[in-house]
């Protein structure tokens, strides 16, 4: 942690909401650890778009922070090495000119930077490879759902100031905090600079030819996340070699890359600093900064919905999880929603691997969620995790996916 005055605003580990969700933090599996903190605000480019298919339903797919699964390595890795002094300097150079830095101070805290090859074996070995049957029970628990009542009860008020300012759920960003980092308590123990400095010169390759353009895209990123940290650094006056976080270089409460600790961090209370360690008043309107900014958050309106699905008379065109498609597209394509959807809304198909298949309807909001980590399953569990920590206590989680409707049967 930081240290900083608002340190005393945060909570203590022994308030309420830490001792509802204590024995799930000391029985839990060490899978839910890494895949709590697999989740981050990352800036990822984003896909190209893909032509026409049948059906054109996003599937949920095993991603880690920004990752897709063909990232996954199956081959033994080399060892990880600092770069060449002629790379080193190219990197110095170019950070210097893009972002007003330096050179001195980016070669200073290089200097303390160190390659380290467990970073490299956690981002070979992505976290998300649930069906999710198997994933949603690891986030949607008693103990959860729980720990998030008694947080959202301790910072109602703060946290309905940020829901009247920025249209995100109080529910929302509780549920984010929860599975991102278990409401600090989790908050990663790696050195963000040597995450970062690893994987900006040593991203994991698996030597096939149909995967080099895209770990090539994937070191660059990392490169421009390490370069984003040393602006970071100068911009907020942390110390960034002290910075702990994921192992993906993912930082604080609502595990922020860099890039997007620079573009969406807010200074909640005004002391001048944007501390997403330890102030909760920066933590808040952050994580709602982002959802509105980055993921298009729109006020008021739905997240997803159930579908039914049977074969339409047309095929819809793949609009890679965007959502762009009118109700009456959808019900031509053999999608309709089984509850009421407001008038005007477009929405995006995608399909769960439940213990049966799940058909869902998604809106602009699902894609504010999955801004936030590339994964339907992160976002499907969020939503449904902030509806179980909004509803009544005697309201008992479900645990097992609710039963397939009748094909072909609207919502009434």
């Amino acid at each position: 942690m930081l240290p900083s005055a608002a340190m005393t605003r945060c909570p203590h580990p022994s308030r309420a909401w830490f001792k509802a969700v204590q024995p799930a933090l000391t029985s839990a599996p060490v899978l839910t650890l890494v895949l709590a903190l697999a989740g981050c605000a990352t800036q990822v480019p984003p896909p190209a778009t893909k032509p026409a298919s049948t059906p054109a339903v996003q599937t949920a797919t095993p991603t880690a922070p920004g990752m897709t699964p063909s990232d996954a390595i199956a081959t033994p890795l080399p060892i990880p090495r600092p770069p060449s002094e002629e790379v080193r300097r190219a990197f110095v150079v170019e950070t210097a000119a893009k972002y007003g830095l330096d050179e001195a101070y980016i070669e200073s805290v290089l200097a303390r930077a160190q390659i380290r090859e467990s970073t490299v074996a956690a981002m070979s070995r992505p976290a998300e490879t649930k069906p999710w049957r198997d994933y949603r029970p690891i986030f949607i628990t008693q103990q959860r759902i729980d720990g998030g009542r008694a947080f959202l009860a301790e910072h109602r008020d703060q946290l309905a100031r940020v829901e009247a300012q920025y249209g995100v759920p109080a529910e929302v960003i509780v549920a984010i905090l929860g599975v991102e980092t278990m409401w600090g308590a989790n908050t990663g123990k790696s050195p963000v600079l040597d995450a970062l400095y690893t994987l900006a010169f040593n991203y994991p390759r698996t030597n096939l030819p149909e995967k080099i353009a895209r770990e090539n895209q994937r070191e660059a990123f990392f490169r421009d996340e390490l370069a984003q940290l040393l602006k970071m650094g100068k911009e907020t006056g942390f110390d960034v070699a002290t910075l702990q976080g994921s192992y993906a270089g993912a930082m604080g409460w609502g595990q922020f890359m860099p890039s997007s600790y620079r573009l969406y961090s807010v200074d909640g209370d005004g002391d001048g600093t944007r501390d997403l360690f330890n102030d909760l008043d920066d933590v808040f309107p952050s994580v709602a900064n982002y959802f509105v900014k980055k993921g298009g958050w729109q006020r008021g309106q739905p997240v997803m919905v159930r579908a039914s699905y049977t074969p339409g008379a047309i095929p819809l065109v793949d609009s890679n999880g965007e959502p762009i498609h009118t109700l009456e597209t959808l019900a031509q394509a053999g999608y309709r929603p089984l509850e009421p959807v407001p008038a005007g809304l477009t929405a995006a198909p995608i399909k769960l691997d439940g213990e049966t298949d799940e058909y869902w309807l998604t809106f602009r909001n699902f894609r504010a969620i999955w801004s936030y980590n590339n994964s339907i399953r992160y976002a499907t569990a969020v939503h449904q995790l902030s509806q179980l920590i909004a509803a009544p206590a005697e309201v008992v989680a479900p645990v097992a996916a609710p039963a397939e409707p009748a094909a072909g049967q609207p919502g009434t």
